[in-house]
């Protein structure tokens, strides 16, 4: 079996790159095809995803552009207790600054990021890949504890409530007990 080569860059499963010198001065409704969207749920580790549009608008200040709008998906998740999938809407807004990188501190020098800084996304040239930025504010949305609506039964089930004081371990040795 051939192994990909771990020194070639990784082809995005979302890429819309941005030219700074022409963006649109106009709301933009930006939406991932069925092919990105099955690329996604497969680094997130999700089922599916049915749909991802985000509606954003771009502003630019010199080479700062300021990206805000909304990002709302349909996506089909694993339950955190009972593994089964159950549909999940994202409705998350988007507040995003690309900038370009400071020149003023050296690599090893320990920065403090404020509140502010937490948002930005450095960017070299005219370019910048907004759909990487999307893809990851999607992700940050999704909740890996998701419970659906059959959570209470498998934990009746498997006998997870912790109702007899065991706790956590009590719950990982019934389901150990249960696999063997």
């Amino acid at each position: 079996m051939i192994q990909p080569d771990a020194n070639l860059p990784k082809t995005p499963e979302f890429q819309r790159i941005i030219d700074i010198r022409h963006l649109p001065p106009i709301v933009q409704e930006i939406a991932a095809d069925e092919a990105e969207r099955r690329r996604l749920a497969g680094r997130f580790g999700l089922s599916a995803i049915d749909s991802m549009v985000a509606t954003v608008t771009m502003i630019a200040e010199g080479t700062t552009i300021s990206v805000t709008g909304r990002i709302r998906a349909a996506i089909i998740q694993a339950c955190a207790i009972s593994g089964e999938d159950f549909p999940v809407a994202i409705d998350e807004p988007v507040d995003l600054r690309f900038v370009h990188p400071k020149k003023d501190y050296s690599p090893d020098e320990e920065i403090e990021l404020s509140a502010d800084l937490c948002d930005e996304i450095e960017y070299e040239g005219l370019t910048f890949d907004l759909g990487e930025a999307l893809a990851q504010t999607l992700a940050l949305a999704i909740d890996p504890f998701a419970e659906g609506p059959d959570a209470d039964r498998a934990r009746t089930e498997h006998n997870l409530r912790g109702e007899d004081g065991n706790g956590a371990f009590a719950a990982l040795a019934a389901l150990k007990k249960n696999a063997e």
